[in-house]
C-alpha cells in the first residue's frame, strides 16, 4: 500500500466531479487501499479519490457501524430522510477546520463493490451523514458548502490564518 498525498482547501480537485469508474479489477483494489491507507494516517473515517487529486468515484468509509472499511465505487443516493440531524464534520483536506451540518438522517445508496457488483443499502444516523458528505466531494460540492455564509466566511478565515 502507498500512502497518497491529501490535497488541501482550495485545490481546483476539490471541486471537480469525479468520473464513473468503469473498469474493475487489481487497480482499482490498489487504489481502496492506498486510499484506506492515506485516510488512516490522516487521521479520518471516509476519504475519497478526490482527496487525494484522482477524480474517480471512489470512496472508502471506515466505521464501526458499518462493521469497520467499506468501499464504494459509484455511490448514488436513491433516496434521503425528510428527517435531519446535525453533526460535525470536516475533512482530511481542510485538518482542523469542524462545523455543524445539518443532512438528512437517513439515505437509501446504490453503489457497485471492487469486483463490480450493485448493492442497494439503507444507511442511517453518523453512516448516512458520512456517505453523504463523500457524495457531495464526489460531485464536486466541498463540505463548507453547507454552511450557512456567516459559518463558511467564519471557518475559511481561521483556516487562512491557520494556513499561514
Amino acid at each position: 500500500m502507498t500512502r497518497l498525498t491529501i490535497r488541501r482547501y482550495p485545490d481546483p480537485a476539490l471541486k471537480s466531479p469525479a468520473e464513473a469508474i468503469t473498469e474493475f479489477g487489481p487497480e482499482l483494489e490498489r487504489l481502496a487501499d492506498d486510499l484506506f491507507e492515506t485516510m488512516k494516517a490522516a487521521p479520518g473515517v471516509g476519504i475519497t479519490a478526490p482527496h487525494c487529486g484522482i477524480l474517480k468515484r471512489l470512496t472508502v468509509i471506515d466505521l464501526p457501524e458499518l462493521g469497520g472499511r467499506r468501499d464504494y465505487a459509484n455511490p448514488e443516493i436513491l433516496r434521503a430522510s425528510e428527517e435531519v440531524m446535525r453533526h460535525t464534520e470536516g475533512s482530511v483536506s481542510m485538518p482542523g477546520m469542524t462545523e455543524e451540518v445539518t443532512r438528512p438522517r437517513s439515505v437509501t445508496i446504490r453503489y457497485q463493490t471492487l469486483a463490480g457488483a450493485v448493492v442497494e443499502e439503507t444507511l442511517d444516523g453518523f453512516a448516512a451523514i458520512c456517505m453523504q458528505h463523500e457524495i457531495d466531494q464526489l460531485d464536486g460540492i466541498f463540505w463548507i458548502e453547507r454552511l450557512s455564509r456567516l459559518k463558511r466566511e467564519r471557518l475559511l478565515k481561521k483556516w487562512e490564518k491557520q494556513s499561514r
